[in-house]
């Protein structure tokens, strides 16, 4: 891994778990991990309902757009988290994988998507604690 990771985040849609996990780790690692999201079949803007529910959290992914999901971008990356996106996601040597099983936020009330941000927080928390842990003083 890179001195400074890079994190993609991979579902069907970009419009709102992607959004919403890159968002916090965009907002908790700030400028110790470098972010991309993206989608296997990405929507034309982000969930309404994803949006308010990060502005709550006080991040705004307001004027983020959804990103189709490229060969490069995985290329690219260090760690690629996919979140129900399948098969769609090309596999490459010496990246770290992982699947987020994560409850779909597309067409849910704010109170739905409100726990599934708070479970993309825990797990975006949880993997900045290993591939960027805030440095110590010796």
């Amino acid at each position: 891994m890179t001195d400074t990771p890079t994190v993609l985040f991979v579902c069907v849609h970009n419009a709102g778990r992607s959004q919403m996990a890159a968002g916090y780790l965009r907002a908790l690692a700030g400028d110790r991990v470098e972010v991309l999201s993206a989608g296997s079949e990405p929507k034309d803007e982000i969930n309404p309902v994803a949006v308010a529910a990060m502005a709550e959290a006080g991040i705004d992914i307001a004027g983020n757009a959804p990103k189709v999901l490229t060969v490069d971008a995985v290329r690219e990356s260090d760690v690629v988290i996919t979140m129900g996106c399948g098969d769609a996601c090309p596999i490459f040597p010496g990246k770290r994988y992982e699947d987020w099983e994560l409850e779909d936020p597309a067409g849910k009330d704010l109170e739905t998507v409100r726990r599934v941000r708070d479970d993309i927080r825990s797990r975006v928390e949880a993997l900045i604690a290993e591939i960027a842990p805030v440095a110590t003083g010796a």
